[in-house]
């Protein structure tokens, strides 16, 4: 019986094992150009926000060690005392209307991919993505002046009948003018960007997954439950991050409905309401002189903050799921 010899391992091919007259891949003009671009494009990126970064926390120092009641903004109060209202604006606004938008943006995505006609879908989808382009003031008159009116009335039943709990206690409002108000205004104007990146999301679905949950017997539910979803997990919290980014940054939709105001609150329909940090810039940075213009720009680098933290903690979650890829 003859043995055969134990396989060499395997020539690993350098510099030094290349063929005499091997020619190295040719690097073509528009590869270096894109790259270079590519990079540079990064780096403008990083360096103006380095910038922003920098003038925010410079601008901020003054209105960290001087004296507050020297200040015209803080008037006295600390500036800890004078933004801690405002962020809780900021978030309990914008929270609201993420958990308002979350549910009808995904409907949405899911009817315009997998249930409308292709034709009614394309329209529902411009439309969709046209509405992402009117201006927040657009938004802001129609807030004040239309829908707070028109909703007015069945703030006045929620509070009949559901006065019991927390968020709907207190004497409502008689102009309409309330938190809820403006955190419906925020739902609208954020449900066109969500609305779009979870329909890219659930349209790039692997069609072999759909159809072989169809093939199985599975309902077209249950296929979107098992074979879209899951894959699409990620997109969704994107978009839903995205989303809650222009609503924590919106002004002057959330200043043409609410009044500034410095309470901690979490009745939805009584007329003293939380105030946001942008809509009480807006109001306070055409009066604000001195410190008090440092003051602002404080409660600004806090904003910033705010929002840099909920896009890292929105990258977290989709880094989590990225080891999931239903094309695998």
């Amino acid at each position: 019986m003859t043995t055969s010899a134990p396989a060499s391992p395997p020539e690993t091919r350098t510099d030094a094992h290349r063929p005499t007259g091997a020619v190295r891949a040719k690097r073509r003009a528009g590869d270096v150009t894109f790259s270079a671009t590519a990079v540079g494009a990064g780096i403008i990126i990083l360096v103006v926000l380095a910038a922003v970064a920098a003038f925010l926390i410079i601008q901020s120092i003054p209105a960290f060690t001087e004296d507050p009641a020297d200040n015209q903004i803080l008037g006295g109060r600390s500036f800890w005392d004078y933004v801690w209202p405002l962020v809780f604006g900021t978030l309990w606004s914008s929270v609201i209307a993420l958990i308002v938008a979350a549910p009808i943006a995904i409907g949405i995505a899911l009817f315009i991919s997998h249930y409308a006609p292709r034709g009614f879908a394309a329209v529902l989808g411009y439309v969709i993505d046209l509405l992402a382009a009117v201006p927040s003031v657009v938004f802001g008159l129609w807030g004040a002046l239309t829908f707070a009116p028109f909703i007015q009335p069945f703030f006045v039943w929620l509070n009949t009948y559901f006065g019991w709990i927390p968020l709907f206690a207190g004497t409502p409002s008689p102009t309409g003018k309330t938190l809820l108000t403006a955190s419906l205004v925020l739902t609208v104007m954020i449900l066109p960007i969500m609305t779009a990146i979870c329909r890219e999301v659930f349209l790039q679905a692997p069609k072999l997954h759909e159809e072989a949950a169809l093939a199985l017997g599975a309902t077209r539910w249950e296929m979107i439950r098992m074979a879209v979803l899951p894959f699409a997990r990620g997109g969704m919290v994107s978009g839903a991050m995205l989303a809650l980014g222009r609503a924590l940054g919106e002004t002057m939709a959330v200043t043409m409905v609410l009044s500034v105001s410095g309470v901690v609150s979490f009745q939805l329909l009584t007329s003293t309401n939380p105030s946001t940090i942008p809509a009480n810039i807006a109001l306070n940075f055409p009066e604000a002189h001195d410190t008090g213009v440092n003051a602002l720009i404080a409660t600004g680098l806090i904003l910033f903050i705010v929002t840099f933290a909920v896009n890292a903690l929105a990258r977290w979650i989709v880094s989590r799921r990225a080891e999931f890829s239903g094309a695998n």
